[in-house]
């Protein structure tokens, strides 16, 4: 043995250039090993072996001088010789194995195929997380237009791609009910509870379009690859309790004191707050994105989003009344946005428009916030007789129903119309007041009809 390594040992000193030279050749099972010495210097160790009158050789290892004689598996830097001849017995069965259909070669290249496909599967995995489903569902909300993207994306990164990174890696077909209810239970115990049923919508709605993708041709493909069967979210509940609306609409007095804060401001905030009341008190995040395109001399239009995913906004037309027409003419006609500081360039925030509002308001109504205005205005209409209907034809709500959407094609502007004149009377009861002694200095009107009918009654006089 000392003999046959020192042997080894000189024959490898002696390899010269790229040729190879065998240091053990009729292996127990066949083949030789063989070295060579590379361009770095290293010497690297082969298996040698044949197939159908052709020879080929096998990479092992690099050599390494320092390894124990008898170890049998290799080191750190290296094959010894004794490991370098184990691995060649390995191989060696292998292509024994083979024999008939290609040796260890085509033993290799299978080995490389399911490599090549294992490869393939985990970065097509990689591709079909339930990180990557979110973001197509965030995506296809921002292509439709739709605001709640921004809401969902919030959503989404802070509680469960944070909050749960090993869920929000895994593939989105192996999320399960139970885990769905940790990311739900976990919000309501941090006092969350609204977030919760949120984030359980967002999620179902992203499941749903991944399910529904194969029967909807309105949902872009990319859900496809994301092969969800089953929605694990609708196995769940929402928490009724955390829907509660805000039933603090504002009172007629509050209403008023609002009114008169912002109506003789000459600054722009004012001019804006005062559009948006006049008009009804819309959905806020819908009438910031209002375009100069869409405005008119006695009307304008912005566009309603809330619905299901895949239709698109829905116009919503607003009829102006005198004092809004003089308060969108306080705002710069400049670029595309209605709304904007930056010359019509980009839309204001929600956040902007509402600081504006307490930056007004201060101390002078409690507990203000500004989108109280929308269920203020409709508890103010209704007051004053302003049916439901057309109380939800005014701020765009409620329009459901097979009636509503395809056989009832009026605009209802002149009754819009009607009901903000309501509002801006009712806004400015001292103008009421003051108009109150010339109105009785006037005739009744029912005298005046009276009259008249007794007149056109009155047979024609004969002259003689």
């Amino acid at each position: 043995m000392r003999h046959e390594t020192s042997a080894t040992s000189a024959a490898i000193h002696s390899l010269l250039g790229p040729s190879f030279v065998t240091l053990h050749s009729r292996l127990e099972r066949g083949g030789a090993l063989q070295a060579r010495k590379l361009s770095n210097g290293a010497v690297q160790l082969y298996w040698r072996y044949s197939l159908g009158g052709k020879t080929s050789r096998e990479p092992i290892g690099v050599y390494d001088p320092s390894a124990p004689p008898k170890k049998l598996q290799p080191t750190a830097r290296g094959y010894g010789i004794a490991a370098a001849l184990e691995k060649c017995k390995e191989l060696a069965g292998v292509h024994a194995d083979r024999s008939l259909t290609g040796g260890l070669r085509a033993a290799k290249t299978e080995k490389q195929e399911k490599y090549a496909a294992l490869q393939m599967a985990a970065a097509e995995s990689s591709m079909r997380t339930l990180q990557r489903l979110l973001d197509t569902y965030v995506a296809f909300l921002k292509a439709q237009g739709r605001r709640s993207h921004i809401d969902a994306a919030q959503l989404f990164k802070r509680h469960v791609i944070e909050a749960w990174p090993a869920v929000a890696k895994a593939p989105a077909t192996e999320l399960s009910p139970d885990q769905v209810m940790g990311m739900l239970r976990r919000l309501i115990e941090a006092g969350k509870g609204r977030s919760a049923n949120k984030l359980r919508s967002y999620l179902r709605a992203a499941y749903q379009c991944a399910q529904d993708v194969r029967t909807t041709p309105s949902i872009p493909v990319a859900f496809k690859h994301f092969s969800i069967v089953f929605n694990p979210v609708a196995q769940t509940r929402r928490s009724p309790q955390f829907d509660c609306a805000d039933k603090r609409p504002f009172s007629k007095p509050e209403l008023c004191a609002y009114w008169k804060l912002i109506a003789d401001r000459p600054v722009l905030e004012a001019a804006v707050l005062r559009l948006h009341l006049l008009t009804g008190g819309q959905r806020i995040e819908q009438f910031v994105r209002l375009r100069w395109a869409d405005v008119e001399g006695d009307a304008l239009t912005i566009f309603d989003g809330k619905g299901r995913p895949g239709q698109h906004p829905r116009p919503h037309r607003v009829p102006l009344v005198k004092e809004a027409q003089q308060a969108i003419k306080s705002l710069a006609r400049d670029g595309i946005y209605a709304i904007s500081t930056t010359a019509g360039d980009k839309q204001i925030s929600v956040r902007t428009m509402a600081a504006w509002a307490h930056a007004v308001v201060g101390e002078a109504i409690a507990e203000f916030r500004l989108k109280r205005i929308r269920s203020g205005v409709e508890t103010l209409l209704a007051s004053c007789g302003v049916s439901r209907e057309i109380r939800g034809h005014l701020q765009s709500h409620g329009q459901t129903g097979v009636q509503a959407r395809h056989y009832d094609g009026h605009d209802y502007m002149p009754e819009k119309r009607r009901a903000l004149e309501i509002l801006v009377r009712e806004l400015q009861p001292e103008v009421i007041r003051q108009s109150a002694p010339e109105a009785e200095a006037r005739p009744p009107a029912r005298r005046l009809i009276a009259r008249a009918r007794r007149f056109a009654l009155r047979p024609p006089s004969t002259q003689v």
